[in-house]
């Protein structure tokens, strides 16, 4: 994990200053994965903006991510941590579409806000925004919103499954209460978990299915087939966000 830690940071570093970029633009939840990216981003020693973007949030939650903010300055000077309270901006948006209030198309909207507000600040410091998805959110259920979370330049945990990316937590010292916090990504004001969203199916249990699918392990047993199949029915339903947008080619008449 630390020679993982010492991989991923150089990676971030060189591809910010292979394309000039002068700083990077991380926005922090309180769960693990934010967490992880922006301590990697510090390690950089580029210039870091961790922001805090509430919308309605749960008191549990926005505390965590206060508190990950200023562990990460009181650590490293190159980082800066700011507050974007956005739920008046939601509040007016919600106003704006009206009778289009559904629930889902809401809570994937918070993301796409929070997404508007990272480029808003990496154009302003000529940086990049850094994506906070691992593996089996971004390639394998596509548990994230397109154009929201999904929207980022770099990807430095995509190829992690969750249980190494708690894992690099312990090793880089995040705090306890986030890597032991249940995960949820924040968007519901009823602070459901990602087991909640993913048919009850834990982190464990998702990436066991993964390699199952990709026949890289055997399924064993009736719960395990029951498992892999939940995953295929998510993967499907999401397959459109995790391959690129179809686009008419003249030469196919």
């Amino acid at each position: 994990m630390k020679q993982l830690a010492a991989n991923i940071t150089h990676w971030i570093c060189e591809y910010a200053t292979t394309n000039r970029m002068q700083s990077l633009v991380v926005g922090i939840s309180g769960g693990i994965d934010s967490s992880v990216v922006s301590t990697l981003s510090a390690r950089t020693g580029l210039p870091v903006t961790v922001v805090t973007m509430p919308i309605h949030q749960r008191p549990e939650q926005h505390d965590l991510s206060l508190r990950h903010g200023a562990w990460l300055t009181e650590r490293f000077a190159n980082v800066s941590h700011v507050t974007k309270d956005l739920t008046a901006v939601f509040d007016q948006f919600e106003l704006v579409a009206g009778t289009y209030d559904n629930m889902l198309g809401m809570a994937n909207s918070r993301a796409r806000l929070r997404m508007a507000c990272l480029y808003q600040i990496a154009q302003h410091t000529h940086g990049i925004v850094v994506g906070t998805g691992n593996r089996v959110e971004d390639f394998g259920v596509g548990f994230y919103t397109k154009y929201g979370d999904g929207g980022v330049d770099i990807s430095p945990i995509g190829d992690l499954v969750k249980t190494e990316v708690w894992e690099l937590g312990r090793e880089l010292g995040i705090l306890e209460d986030i890597i032991h916090a249940a995960p949820t990504d924040g968007l519901w004001a009823d602070g459901r978990t990602d087991q909640a969203q993913l048919g009850g199916l834990t982190y464990e249990q998702l990436e066991l299915a993964m390699s199952q699918d990709q026949g890289q392990a055997l399924v064993k047993n009736a719960p395990e087939l029951g498992r892999l199949q939940a995953y295929q029915a998510l993967r499907s339903k999401n397959l459109h966000k995790m391959t690129p947008i179809p686009v008419f080619k003249k030469s196919a008449g």
